[in-house]
């Protein structure tokens, strides 16, 4: 897909480029499928429109640009071609990456810095990428975390990881996880029929392409162990899953 971004401040541009999707490159002049465009600051506000039709306005910057970035990472997770997008965080390790679906404000980024805390990989804080065969794609954008104050704040990967996922691997843990104040992680295990299901709802494109993510939804689940359950600080939740993880691991 090809997006076009336009600015009446042309020193707007930089900045909207530097919230584009992992992995973008630079496209010939032609025809575009979605445009983006910043106007203002008329009455000292910024509008921020997608094919026309405004999707913020506001007299912050970094409120239009997280605008935008929501907006276009969205637009990309519904009409990728052949990816599969499901709204989790994602990490890697020793070659088997896990999965922790959930929409934001679930508490999926925290638990994910507490497993790259512990030396995990990073992959994802907001979108598994998956193929037709199951694999989990790198989308290593930058970690968000709501603040004190419900500020989102954003934090480049390279601090944060020991390392970047650069290849595709295997999903060995899916973990549903819901946060509550004191709680202790343990987890029941659901059947891949189950697991399933809750992936599909957190899937992007599920009703516009529901073959195609089933199809690598079914070969997630039938190759991984699926837990739900109530989580409390992500210390402990993040050492279980890697032992958990670690413990899948094939040997070589």
């Amino acid at each position: 897909m090809v997006v076009r971004l336009c600015a009446t401040d042309r020193a707007i541009l930089p900045a909207l480029v530097e919230r584009l999707p992992p992995g973008w490159r630079p496209a010939r002049a032609g025809p575009s499928t979605r445009v983006y465009a910043v106007t203002g600051r008329r009455r000292g506000l910024l509008t921020v429109e997608a094919d026309g039709a405004p999707i913020a306005r506001t007299r912050r910057l970094e409120t239009a640009l997280d605008a935008f970035e929501s907006d276009l990472h969205h637009h990309v997770a519904e009409w990728a071609p052949r990816l599969v997008f499901v709204h989790a965080g994602v990490v890697g390790w020793r070659g088997i990456a896990i999965l922790l679906p959930g929409r934001s404000m679930s508490g999926k980024t925290t638990l994910v810095r507490a497993l790259l805390d512990a030396g995990a990989t990073y992959y994802s804080d907001e979108y598994a990428v998956l193929d037709e065969r199951g694999r989990v794609h790198p989308f290593a954008r930058y970690l968000r975390q709501r603040a004190n104050g419900g500020k989102n704040t954003r934090h480049d990967p390279t601090s944060l990881a020991r390392t970047i996922g650069r290849r595709p691997l295997p999903v060995g843990v899916v973990a549903l996880c819901r946060y509550r104040n004191g709680a202790r992680w343990r987890p029941r295990r659901l059947s891949p029929a189950a697991g399933a299901l809750a992936l599909m709802a957190n899937t992007v494109s599920a009703r516009r392409a529901p073959r195609r993510a089933l199809t690598a939804i079914q070969a997630v689940v039938l190759g991984a162990a699926i837990l739900k359950g109530t989580r409390g600080e992500a210390s402990p939740a993040s050492a279980a899953l890697l032992g958990l993880a670690a413990r899948r691991v094939r040997p070589a």
